[in-house]
């Protein structure tokens, strides 16, 4: 499928009945306002902040980190209101330094709000992100304004944002002092996926290639996006986790240390051994939603999302051949 015919898809009602809400809010309950909330930021290292998402839907963990001549913001939060705050709270730690933003994937709550720092701060992205705002942006802005309430009213008068600087292996970001590694990831989460590194402080943006306290969040919607990647995403993390980061700032949910990537290698383990037994064994997909989702429901009672389940099943199917296909499954 054409990049301009997936985003026609993606515009339409049919895909919109069929997509989990997000990393927090059920599919079909109420949705909290994703507002980003700046008064709650944290220093958790030198010059580096951290504005909490504090478990709510479709808000990120925010980034603010500063060397001695510039400072970098990673996400921006749903929306040119999210943003604008953002901005503003990254302006005044700045205090005259340069300002430069960077965001993890293409998602409208990591990135849609980049068009309000244009002409104030450097956008700067990894060329398969950029290929993804590109491609995919508008189609997942009319999704999401389709959500309605709180996030439809976020996402008014938003446009795709178009990066400044676009590097292709890897970038470092030098702020006067303090080098901030940029490395994209391959496909996991997306194919755009980006982690960004503070080795002086031993700090890692993951992105939502990790969170913490749900089930991991697959955007497997076939045929309209099928990038995401559980065997990729499962090297990237295991990866990721054997770097041994000391602190691991996850796309959403609380920070912690390399149990924060241990604990997603792990359930991204989980998923796919369960999901392979059943397929290898030739039983229908609908079954092997049923049972993956009722085990994983059981063994990990307390997260949230479990509508990401049956699509991660899905992607997982598609990523391993059956020897024999069941009912209602194909190779």
């Amino acid at each position: 499928m054409n990049d301009e015919l997936m985003n026609d898809e993606l515009m339409s009602d049919g895909l919109m009945n069929d997509v989990p809400v997000g990393n927090g809010p059920v599919a079909d309950g109420p949705m909290a306002d994703p507002a980003v909330r700046v008064a709650d930021a944290e220093e958790i290292a030198s010059d580096l902040l951290v504005i909490p998402n504090h478990r709510v839907g479709l808000v990120p963990n925010i980034g603010v980190i500063g060397g001695t001549e510039a400072v970098l913001v990673v996400e921006t939060g749903i929306g040119n209101a999210n943003a604008e705050q953002v901005l503003a709270f990254a302006t005044e730690v700045a205090k005259g330094r340069r300002l430069y933003l960077t965001t993890t994937h293409f998602h409208p709550e990591h990135a849609f709000g980049a068009r309000v720092f244009a002409g104030r701060a450097t956008y700067l992205v990894n060329r398969a992100q950029a290929d993804d705002l590109k491609t995919k942006g508008p189609g997942y802005l009319e999704m999401f304004r389709g959500f309605g309430g709180p996030v439809a009213r976020r996402l008014e008068d938003v446009r795709i944002p178009v990066p400044d600087v676009v590097y292709d292996d890897a970038h470092d970001l030098d702020l006067g002092g303090r080098t901030v590694r940029l490395r994209p990831t391959g496909r996991g989460h997306t194919k755009g996926d980006q982690v960004v590194e503070v080795p002086d402080a031993g700090v890692l943006f993951t992105g939502d290639l990790a969170e913490t306290g749900q089930f991991a969040i697959f955007p497997w919607f076939p045929p309209y996006d099928t990038d995401v990647s559980g065997v990729r995403w499962l090297a990237v993390t295991d990866r990721l986790a054997a770097a041994g980061p000391r602190v691991v700032v996850p796309g959403h949910g609380d920070l912690g240390g390399p149990e924060v990537l241990v604990g997603v290698r792990d359930y991204l383990r989980e998923l796919r051994d369960e999901t392979w037994r059943r397929r290898d064994s030739a039983m229908g997909r609908d079954e092997i939603v049923a049972e993956v989702r009722a085990l994983l429901i059981e063994r990990h009672p307390e997260w949230a999302g479990q509508e990401w389940i049956e699509p991660g099943v899905g992607c997982l199917c598609a990523e391993h051949a059956s020897p024999a296909p069941g009912p209602g499954l194909t190779r």
